[in-house]
């Protein structure tokens, strides 16, 4: 997504400095004005602002805080944006080394799609130092259509994790939805639209249910970034120890987060996250 985010940042005019892990991801944005920087630490010293936008809290914290990282091209004057989605404890952890390093620092998560960030319609969910967020807000209005200040660091995140725990839940139960109605003699493509107009109406129901009966699985949102590395789902894994921290039960998207293990075990995880249904449809197969 950290793609699309530039090039609308490059279409306005803004002058933008790139690098990403692997260089050739960043050669449609150089070929269309921006230049390239060898390392994450010379982005930040010749930027006024850095946006950070990683895959997982492990890679975050590498790229900020690691060998070349852009911690080290930090310093007073200069502002760091981390719209990736990670843990509380990881924003905090970044926000210590760069404010040690005497810049401001703001998180902004991103609730939203590669579709749309191409279409410069995320919304951002911010906290952090309140004078970077007056200070990115209009470049924050170019990449998306809303945005968020929740306050002290850590707020951002949490918000972040509570939304996706909540995207990932419904997609599960929409899933069996599908299933139950084809199975019962009703057209899926029907419960769609009944559902896409009633008063449980989501705009993931509209997108996601036509290809979703279909058996098509376009990608926008992968599945491995609700399943991550060791049979635990990144955005679900980290909402459950979120809710954990506090002694929040939450057994219907701990129910989602079994499901979501079953699709990775399935080889889905590169799939969209509405591939989920393939595990239903799978663990069904095995009960028959």
């Amino acid at each position: 997504m950290g793609s699309p985010m530039a090039l609308n940042l490059i279409k306005v005019g803004c002058d933008v400095i790139v690098w990403n892990r692997t260089k050739s991801k960043c050669d449609p944005l150089i070929s269309l004005g921006a230049k390239y920087s060898s390392s994450p630490e010379e982005v930040a010293a010749n930027c006024d602002v850095t946006f950070a936008m990683l895959a997982d809290p492990e890679s975050a914290i590498d790229v900020t805080c690691g060998k070349n990282g852009a911690v080290s091209g930090m310093g007073p004057g200069k502002g760091y944006v981390d719209v990736s989605t990670v843990d509380v404890a990881t924003s905090k952890l970044i926000n210590e080394h760069i404010k040690a390093r005497g810049a401001l620092f703001l998180e902004a998560p991103v609730s939203g799609s590669k579709k749309l960030a191409e279409d410069g319609q995320l919304i951002f969910l911010t906290a952090g130092d309140r004078s970077l967020y007056e200070l990115v807000s209009p470049l924050l209005d170019i990449l998306g259509k809303s945005r968020f200040y929740l306050g002290k660091v850590g707020n951002g995140a949490a918000m972040k994790l509570v939304v996706n725990m909540i995207m990932g839940s419904m997609m599960a139960s929409f899933s069996e939805g599908i299933l139950l109605s084809k199975k019962v003699g009703l057209d899926p493509s029907v419960l769609v639209e009944v559902v896409s107009q009633g008063a449980i109406s989501a705009p993931m129901y509209s997108l996601k249910g036509p290809s979703m009966v279909k058996s098509q699985y376009p990608t926008a949102f992968p599945l491995k970034h609700q399943q991550k590395k060791l049979m635990l789902t990144q955005d679900l894994r980290l909402a459950l120890g979120l809710a954990e921290s506090v002694s929040q039960s939450t057994p219907i998207a701990a129910a989602a987060n079994e499901l979501y293990k079953v699709a990775k075990s399935y080889g889905l995880s590169d799939e969209d996250f509405s591939a989920v249904i393939e595990a239903l449809k799978a663990k069904s197969q095995d009960t028959a």
